[in-house]
């Protein structure tokens, strides 16, 4: 069995620290604390950019993620050392929160100026969106729009699968030609086809909303933006750092 590295074993770690403080308190208190909220949410808070990269939403969740951190995450920090690793994980897990939360904004703002220019204040389109609940005023339209934005207000992001995306697109440019495979579809692949076709495969599950494996609950543009960010870190040292002494 391949050894841990040290970074990896940390991150590890503190997932699975995050996840059983996540069980152990009750109420969901954890969960509002260090979950990823919509900015226009008041539950949102500037740390949880970073702390919803270590939670997880239940066992299966943290199990896949922390396997997938473990078998690529390893053999990636053993070749550019902790720093750099731990550069592309964090920066994979930031790239994805950009592109998710933008994602979410593109679907947010016109249809809150909609209900805005329909007459509707913000703060009543706020109270319905918090409590649930709609004003018996409110016009068809207007009930199509705020079913439109409300799962983008009122849900949150978890996971370490941005981060870990950003791992598999190094370690798919540096073993371009290893094989790997999907567990429900047992049949090798090289990296270099393997890790693209999942990156389009999110791709249009992000933007047709139906995940092509009947997953619900995803957020396909944290995988892309994670992995593509991951990607052009790779692609910068590979052309500009690493001439000297290759890694490939």
């Amino acid at each position: 069995m391949m050894r841990i590295s040290e970074s990896v074993k940390h991150l590890i770690i503190i997932n699975v620290i995050m996840f059983i403080g996540t069980m152990a308190i009750g109420n969901g208190v954890f969960y509002d604390w260090f979950a990823l909220y919509f900015p226009k949410n008041d539950m949102f808070q500037p740390w949880q950019i970073v702390t919803h990269m270590f939670m997880h939403g239940g066992i299966s969740h943290i199990l896949f993620n922390m396997f997938a951190l473990w078998m690529f995450g390893t053999p990636v920090e053993q070749v550019l050392g902790s720093k750099r690793f731990l550069f592309i994980y964090f920066s994979a897990g930031l790239g994805a929160v950009l592109l998710q939360l933008g994602f979410y904004y593109v679907e947010f703002v016109p249809s809150f100026n909609d209900l805005m220019a329909s007459g509707l204040t913000s703060d009543q389109i706020t109270q319905m969106l918090q409590e649930n609940k709609v004003l018996s005023s409110v016009t068809n339209q207007q009930l199509t729009d705020l079913q439109t934005i409300f799962p983008v207000y009122n849900g949150s992001m978890v996971g370490a699968s941005g981060c870990i995306m950003g791992i598999l697109a190094a370690f798919g440019m540096m073993n371009p030609n290893a094989e790997l495979m999907m567990i429900f579809l047992p049949i090798p692949i090289k990296a270099k086809y393997f890790i693209p076709g999942i990156i389009i495969l999110d791709l249009v599950s992000g933007l047709s909303g139906n995940s092509i494996f009947g997953q619900g609950n995803v957020a396909h543009f944290a995988h892309v933006g994670g992995a593509v960010i991951g990607f052009i870190i790779m692609w910068y040292w590979k052309k500009n750092q690493f001439n000297q002494n290759r890694w490939y």
